[in-house]
């Protein structure tokens, strides 16, 4: 039996916890029976603390193979009866939208709570997107916590929510809410009880034309609870001043608002955001002189309560990129100059890099010698080959598109002739079980004169090195069937495929060349690169470190070029950081001297 505190603890017990875990506790507190998941930054804590519980306290976790199947996964089970929590990035909900849409058609007997957790400034993520609008695309409810506390109590809502309108529910975090820390009190746990399964086809073989209605009719009920209901149970909070100033608010931006505006103003602090509840807004309005509407992003609440009649001040002061801070809202709102004292030190510049003994530098190495190769990239930890000094990637779409996009680019060449380049399409295993052998596929069936490579690494790098299909072990560690990578592309049709250790210098670049005499003569090559992550605690390495012999170091800085953070230049010599270096004996092999030796440990 775990003793992890967030199994135990009576009614009433406080503990720190970061938001994504207050939201573990609070799934753990409403039942919730099983939980799925792909992992991304900034939610992956949630499935990763879950996994630390060892799926005690009666539920089942599994790491899907990308966020479409984890979200039809939670949704069998939801319609089995079970309490479900399917979790994800907000850039991984596009992956998910089409199973959303559909299951707010049918609901779900057992219950369903969507976690998207949006990353506004782009921290980790390719774009700033604002999922609020995916609630009323989806014409779906959606909760919001603003803090720890609330993570783990709007949980239970949630599922409330879910069972007692027969609908999912869109459970919206942000990167502050997510990772911020705070006192969270204990309730009680509960146990869900499933409904008995009965086959409903007229219900959940969806026929769109008869389920429209009820979920209109669904929409007006939710915002009924959000003006009444929703006030009693503390997901909405009216908080009111001397009538003057008046703010609607929602999720951080309301610890902000609080922060900033002088006492006596009036707060109206929205938890269930879609559906907005016009007539307390409405309500709210008319107790203020001059109403603000505060939010991240987009002008979601802002909109549609201009829409509605109501006069409101928002995003011509706050505007429209990236986070909202005290800071900000004192000078836009308030006109309040922050005096900060400045200081003559200039932070070092540390641009992100791939780790020392990282298992893609030589991959990427190779590739950036020659000038006529393109490389298309994916989302992972490979994505740093495009930084210097490598330099080796040309674009970053989206998950899967390091083949798709690369087939793209070779159909454009194809038309305009162009014969002296050659692409590279790159994605690791963990993107490639995601999404990347339809790509692959694609490539294969439309002919594609590219060649699709897979970094595999054994683990999942970026999100926290969880299991994929492609380790043998799931992600609560138990042992499962491995797929072969090799054997997906070779059943693809694709030939030869070739695989090597891309620390092997010499022998990447023989692999290399040989993809590009495959693809010369018409064939369809595919390489595999395999060497495991340095950080996979399972696995021993093989200990060891490199030193430079300064006498035969000739400065002429060959080293610096395979952009590894352990390897700088002293006194016009390079050296190598012992703290940093793993003895991976790639800069020894560009050294063109010999200055550069490994040592056993």
């Amino acid at each position: 039996m775990s003793k992890h505190p967030l199994l135990h603890g009576a009614r009433g017990e406080r503990h720190v916890l970061l938001g994504n875990e207050a939201i573990v506790r609070g799934a753990l507190e409403a039942g919730v029976n099983m939980v799925t998941c792909y992992p991304g930054t900034p939610s992956s804590e949630v499935p990763d603390t879950f996994y630390k519980l060892g799926g005690e306290g009666r539920y089942k976790i599994e790491y899907a193979v990308n966020e479409k199947v984890a979200f039809e996964v939670a949704a069998g089970a939801a319609l089995g009866g079970a309490q479900a929590l399917v979790t994800m990035k907000h850039v991984g909900l596009n992956v998910a939208a089409d199973p959303l849409f559909t299951s707010v058609y049918t609901g779900l007997p057992g219950g369903l709570v969507v976690l998207s957790a949006d990353d506004p400034g782009c921290h980790s993520s390719q774009n700033e997107q604002d999922n609020r609008h995916y609630a009323r695309a989806a014409k779906i409810a959606m909760v919001e916590p603003s803090d720890p506390q609330e993570c783990k109590d709007f949980v239970a809502l949630a599922c409330q929510l879910s069972e007692e309108f027969d609908t999912p529910v869109l459970y919206r975090t942000t990167t502050r809410v997510c990772h911020s820390k705070g006192l969270v009190q204990w309730g009680e746990r509960r146990e869900h009880t499933a409904p008995p399964y009965r086959r409903n086809v007229r219900k959940f073989v969806c026929t769109a034309y008869a389920n429209h209605p009820l979920v209109e009719e669904r929409l007006r009920r939710l915002e009924e609870y959000g003006c009444t209901r929703a006030l009693e149970n503390g997901l909405n909070k009216r908080e009111m001043g001397d009538g003057k100033v008046g703010v609607i608010t929602a999720s951080v931006a309301y610890e902000y608002a609080k922060e900033v505006f002088p006492e006596g103003t009036s707060f109206l602090k929205l938890g269930l955001t879609f559906p907005l509840p016009m007539d307390l807004i409405r309500d709210f309005a008319s107790r203020v002189e001059k109403l603000y509407v505060i939010e991240e992003l987009e002008p979601f609440m802002e909109d549609q309560i201009k829409a509605a009649g109501i006069p409101c001040v928002g995003k011509e002061l706050t505007g429209l990129l990236y986070e909202l801070n005290t800071q900000l809202l004192r000078e836009r709102v308030l006109g309040e100059k922050a005096d900060f004292r400045k200081t003559d030190v200039t932070p070092a510049s540390r641009p992100p890099a791939l780790c020392p003994g990282c298992p893609h530098r030589g991959f990427f190495y190779t590739l950036s010698k020659n000038k006529n190769y393109v490389v298309t990239g994916d989302i992972g930890c490979y994505t740093l080959g495009s930084a210097a000094p490598l330099n080796c990637m040309d674009s970053v779409v989206c998950m899967g598109a390091g083949f798709s996009a690369g087939m793209g680019i070779a159909k454009s060449f194809e038309r305009e002739g162009v014969t002296d380049k050659t692409i590279f399409g790159v994605m690791g295993d963990s993107t490639f079980f995601h999404s990347g052998m339809t790509g692959a596929a694609e490539i294969i069936y439309n002919n594609g004169r590219m060649i699709p490579c897979v970094l595999d690494n054994r683990i999942t790098g970026m999100t926290g090195h969880q299991d994929n299909p492609g380790t043998g072990y799931t992600l609560l560690g138990d042992e499962a069937p491995m797929l072969s990578v090799e054997k997906i592309f070779t059943a693809m049709g694709f030939a030869p495929v070739l695989t090597v250790d891309p620390q092997d210098l010499t022998a990447m670049k023989e692999t290399v060349d040989r993809a590009v005499a495959a693809l010369e003569r018409g064939e369809h090559p595919a390489i595999v690169t395999r060497r495991p992550c340095l950080l996979i605690k399972r696995d021993r390495f093989q200990k060891g470190m490199c030193h430079v012999e300064p006498d035969k170091c000739r400065s002429c800085r060959s080293c610096l070029k395979v952009g590894c953070p352990a390897v700088s230049m002293e006194e016009g010599k390079a050296v190598i950081d012992r703290t940093q270096c793993v003895g991976c004996t790639v800069c020894a092999q560009v050294c063109p001297f010999g200055a550069i030796v490994k040592e056993e440990v």
